[in-house]
């Protein structure tokens, strides 16, 4: 990178072959280099900067991790920086397989032997930014700028950006079988129970997973979110005030779970369901789609969540968002050229190329607007959801004793306790220190 040139240790001070000097003389002598100065500032005005100077020497070994999917994906990347740096320096980019969703405890590992640019998951950047994995972005305006806004704040810490945004597809929303339901039935879940129940099929959704139950609080009013701490939980899920209470919410839920339309699957099962043809809409996400596509023909649809029946209104289901973020690893021996690389493999072009050879939902503003990404039905969905959707912002906390509640909602109740008991214990649990 370019440096600052040192001043020396007499820098301000005039020289001593100025003493003795007539102030006549002084002027006649700096005006010339007054005038010198102004002049090369303003021819170097009219070029464009140079860029940056780096000052690595001898090969740049980098090391990238990223999904085990993204293999070719990225090899070909690394292909195309390469070629574009060719000749500035020699390159040896190593690729590795890493889950996104585990990488904060493998770099965390080992920070000096960890990748020198790394895939994550957003829920793990305040984590790596405050044990030094990550340093600010330096030119974070222009990466801002060229994202999604949503999915800066997601690569940002208490506003400071600290990774490069990479994809925006982490979410869910609706599929639907064209077959059965039209326009207008996939605005209501309560319309569309009702169809499948009539034609003997099932509309799938995944309760044992606070990821999607958080879908029926999420805009009732009724909060949940992550302390100062960052570790324990704030929730009002049992709340008894307000125009929605936490009983409310319970009781949508018994309705919900004794349709005849109804089904909790988990993932696995959603797809078997849809390709034996038992169940022609569901909750999922963009990494379905290809074999949603495949089963229905088409027949295919995505669309945003439907509104639900709650406390006598609808309600609009909510979502938790996801985005997948590329680090720069702090203690790279080459951290010019690390971010020279994440800023390629995250560029407009690469994400375009990403979403071609992946199916993966674009961060950067002009890919997700392209026509290819638009004419996806599962991202222009996740796209319409993403108006209703957060951040996943919670504590470890969260996520048992969620699933322990739906169980008994499912199940019929079998504890006998009331709903207010249940919601209860939920928070309770969520809210642990």
């Amino acid at each position: 990178m370019a440096h600052k040139a040192a001043l020396s240790p007499g820098a301000g001070r005039r020289h001593p072959r100025w003493k003795g000097m007539s102030a006549m003389k002084m002027r006649c002598l700096i005006l010339p280099l007054c005038l010198a100065v102004l002049l090369l500032a303003s021819c170097a005005n009219e070029e464009a900067p140079p860029e940056p100077e780096r000052t690595d020497s001898g090969p740049v070994e980098l090391t990238v991790w990223g999904g085990e999917e993204d293999e070719a994906l990225l090899e070909e990347i690394f292909a195309s920086f390469q070629s574009r740096y060719a000749g500035e320096a020699s390159f040896h980019i190593t690729y590795q397989a890493q889950s996104e969703s585990s990488c904060k405890d493998a770099l965390l590992g080992d920070l000096e032997g960890g990748a020198d640019v790394f895939a994550f998951a957003d829920d793990q950047v305040a984590a790596l930014a405050a044990a030094g994995a990550l340093d600010p972005v330096e030119n974070a305006q222009e990466i801002r700028s060229a994202s999604l806004s949503a999915a800066a704040d997601a690569a940002s810490v208490d506003g400071t950006l600290f990774a490069y945004p990479l994809t925006a597809d982490n979410g869910y929303f609706l599929y639907y079988n064209k077959q059965y339901f039209s326009q207008e039935d996939i605005t209501s879940l309560d319309r569309m129970l009702d169809i499948a129940a009539a034609n003997e099929k099932k509309v799938s959704m995944e309760w044992s997973s606070g990821w999607y139950v958080y879908s029926l609080f999420g805009n009732t009013g009724l909060s949940l979110g992550l302390n100062d701490d960052g570790i324990t939980n704030y929730c009002t899920w049992n709340s008894t005030d307000g125009a929605i209470k936490g009983t409310h919410v319970a009781q949508a839920m018994v309705n919900i779970a004794g349709h005849p339309g109804f089904e909790n699957t988990d993932d696995a099962g959603f797809l078997e369901g849809v390709k034996n043809g038992t169940i022609i809409a569901g909750i999922n996400g963009v990494w379905n789609a290809v074999a949603v596509e495949d089963a229905w023909g088409r027949n295919y649809g995505a669309a945003k969540l439907p509104t639900y029946t709650c406390a006598g209104q609808q309600v609009q289901m909510a979502s938790f968002s996801g985005y997948k973020l590329l680090g720069v690893n702090a203690y790279s021996r080459h951290r010019e050229w690390a971010s020279e690389l994440a800023k390629w493999i995250a560029s407009e072009e690469n994400q375009k190329l990403r979403f071609l050879m992946r199916g993966q939902g674009p961060s950067n503003r002009q890919a997700a607007a392209s026509k290819e990404v638009q004419d996806s039905p599962a991202i222009a969905a996740l796209l319409e959801q993403s108006k209703y959707s957060r951040l996943q912002r919670i504590g470890s906390n969260f996520w048992e004793p969620v699933t322990l509640f739906t169980g008994e909602i499912l199940a019929g109740i079998p504890s006998g306790k009331s709903l207010q008991e249940l919601l209860d214990t939920m928070v309770e649990g969520i809210t642990a220190p």
